[in-house]
């Protein structure tokens, strides 16, 4: 293992970022011994791995972000210092996964794509909201991935760089003892912490920039190294007896002024106020922190269970307390672009935009529980979203060095925005298929943004892909459904037939549908693409409706589950059959019984045909079967 731009390692024990202990260096001779500190580790095994394009770090945005490089034909490894998926939002730490669907102004814009997918399969398959259910949906998206090879439990923890370009990382897996030195073509940075892409020498920033870096009114007078701090989650369970209470002697003491600016609600699903650390180092003062919101999470439901201000707590009982952290703020990659307040607010139309957001302007104070007479936090919020830039999503300085997450390039006050998990998850769709499309072409990573015809064509791709992009819609010169005429059984006034072609794949709040609709009471309905001249097509694919306008997410708090459907969304179509014309006569193509996913695609061996006939049988529970969008591929 080589030492170039990693420093020196040694095994104290992985903490919450996956990465290993500053303390004495690595060594390797001929015979692949290995010294790790004073620890002799011959008896680990050592792995040569190449790949396409490497993701390290397993939470939403990596996730999407290996799926999505995968699915456009790229080889991936997914590097995961944890035994399970999802980060921040998985089973260990239990955060919501929320993004520009915000609780206020934006109600229609729920991310699509691949969170999309997850957040339906999930909702369909999870209805006893099991949290360890939500890992093992994501853990089946990626290895049911032939071209994704997964490494939980291995921590990336060193880069060597070769002419601006990452040629080879190292990783561990101390469980398994065995090391890793992979060559990929091209690496995504998606471990929050940005730890890949400092191991590397890529330029970041960290803190928070003052009013006169950005000219941001959202900003501190100065700039300062000060972030947001973490949080620790708990559940609670009402049991039918009382449930008594000791608080340990490490654990803080509250009173009720203390609760002034932080709402004691609900008991099952603990509190995102209960936050503590970014007046320190949230990477390197991890178990510090930890155990500082632990004493702060026993002193919070000690005052529940024991001040008297809440009698009705008698009956509960701490049912789980998370043990990780989970961490808002540490280290944010330089790209070519560095987002801020003043373009979001504006809606700034990027020329290279790939995503979007609209979670508030959210900040959070460092001091958190230090501080309780303050507000626990001030959020401005947005009435529409705003783009993501690619050039936000990849390094200035190492050329194959892609990000996604809580990493990218923004100021701290854009930052408080983009940082939730459904946002990062729709950017890891985009540098995942921006990864696969340069290694298809040979690119750096900046090498769409310079290319305007690959830049149009890469943001066509990404809607295919179902990535919904602000003020871009489908103009696929291959898409062959958009020549076709268009008929159906029925139609309402606002949702004709055509509308599967007009380009658009989800309502954009223009005051049109873009989706046809026909009553169910006379089922079946159907609807037909016709060609003039007789076609060869290979694939297909129809968008379904899933009720964009709502949240979706798995809770633990029933509040919150009370403005959500649970199990398959009620608009989309469940059953239905894809037929096709040929020869004077109709043949059988595709059967689909029980479908809850919003994006449906179906590839085959090449047909000649005349028409497309997509018959529906049954709905989730809707009145009416919708379809945004149908495409049709030779």
């Amino acid at each position: 293992m080589d030492t170039d731009r990693r420093g020196f390692i040694k095994i104290l024990g992985v903490g919450s970022t996956g990465f290993l202990t500053t303390g004495a260096s690595i060594a390797a001779n001929s015979s692949q011994e290995k010294l790790i500190g004073n620890i002799d580790t011959h008896v680990y095994k050592d792995s040569q791995l190449e790949t396409d394009v490497l993701v390290a770090g397993g939470g939403m945005a990596g996730v999407c972000a290996a799926i999505a490089a995968a699915r456009n034909g790229a080889k991936v490894i997914l590097v995961q210092n944890r035994s399970r998926l999802g980060g921040n939002g998985s089973s260990e730490i239990r955060m919501h996964i929320l993004g520009t669907n915000n609780h206020t102004m934006t109600q229609n814009w729920r991310e699509t794509g691949i969170i999309e997918e997850l957040k339906l399969t999930e909702a369909a398959t999870n209805p006893q909201r099991s949290f360890e259910m939500w890992d093992l949906v994501m853990y089946d998206k990626v290895i049911s991935e032939p071209n994704i090879t997964l490494l939980l439990d291995t921590a990336v923890i060193g880069a060597n760089v070769s002419f601006d370009k990452i040629d080879k990382v190292d990783a561990i897996s101390p469980l398994l003892e065995e090391t890793y030195t992979i060559r990929a073509k091209h690496v995504i940075d998606c471990t929050g912490d940005s730890s890949l892409a400092a191991a590397a020498g890529a330029k970041y920033m960290r803190g928070r920039e003052g009013k006169q870096v950005f000219g941001e009114s959202l900003a501190p007078d100065k700039t300062d190294s000060k972030t947001m701090g973490n949080s620790i989650m708990f559940f609670a369970k009402q049991h039918d007896r009382p449930m008594p209470f000791e608080k340990p002697v490490w654990a803080k003491s509250y009173t009720e002024k203390d609760f002034k600016h932080r709402h004691i609600g609900s008991y099952e699903y603990g509190y995102w106020w209960i936050e503590w650390g970014g007046e320190l180092d949230t990477i390197h003062d991890n178990r510090k922190i930890r155990q500082e919101l632990l004493s702060i999470v026993m002193g919070v439901w000690d005052y529940i269970k024991n001040s008297g201000e809440h009698p009705d707590s008698a009956n509960w009982a701490l049912d789980w307390v998370g043990m990780i952290p989970g961490k808002r703020e540490s280290r944010r990659v330089t790209g070519d672009h560095i987002m801020v307040q003043q373009e979001m607010e504006a809606q700034e139309m990027y020329d290279d935009r790939v995503s979007y957001g609209g979670w508030p302007m959210d900040d959070h104070p460092p001091e958190g529980m230090d501080r309780t007479a303050q507000s626990p936090n001030s959020s401005i919020t947005f009435e529409k979203p705003y783009n993501i830039p690619l050039r936000s999503l990849y390094s200035t300085n190492i050329k194959n060095l892609w990000m996604a997450g809580r990493n990218i390039s923004a100021s701290h006050v854009a930052f408080s925005s983009t940082r939730v998990m459904a946002t990062c998850a729709a950017m890891g769709q985009a540098v995942g298929t921006a990864a696969a499309f340069s290694v298809n072409h040979n690119l750096a990573n900046n090498g769409i943004v310079k290319n305007t015809d690959l830049l149009l064509k890469f943001q066509q791709k990404l809607l295919l892909d179902d990535q919904s992009l602000l003020n871009i819609n489908n103009t696929d010169p291959l898409d062959l459904a958009r020549t076709a005429t268009i008929t159906a059984s029925a139609e309402t006034p606002t949702g004709r037939a055509i509308s599967i072609i007009d380009g658009w794949n989800r309502n954009i709040e223009d005051g049109l549908t873009h989706q046809w609709q026909a009553p169910i009471d006379a089922m079946p309905q159907w609807i037909e693409l016709n060609w003039k001249d007789e076609i060869e097509i290979s694939f297909i694919q129809i968008t379904f409706d899933s009720g964009l306008n709502r949240l979706l997410f798995l809770t633990g708090q029933d509040n919150q589950c009370k403005k959500q459907i649970r199990g398959p969304q009620p608009e989309t179509v469940k059953d239905f059959d894809i037929q096709y014309y040929a020869n004077n006569q109709w043949h059988n193509l595709k059967q689909v019984r029980n479908n809850y996913l919003r994006l449906c695609r179906f590839t085959f061996k090449p047909i000649k045909i005349e028409k497309i006939k997509i018959q529906i049988y049954n709905t989730q529970g809707d009145k009416l079967a919708r379809i945004f969008q149908v495409r049709c591929y030779a």
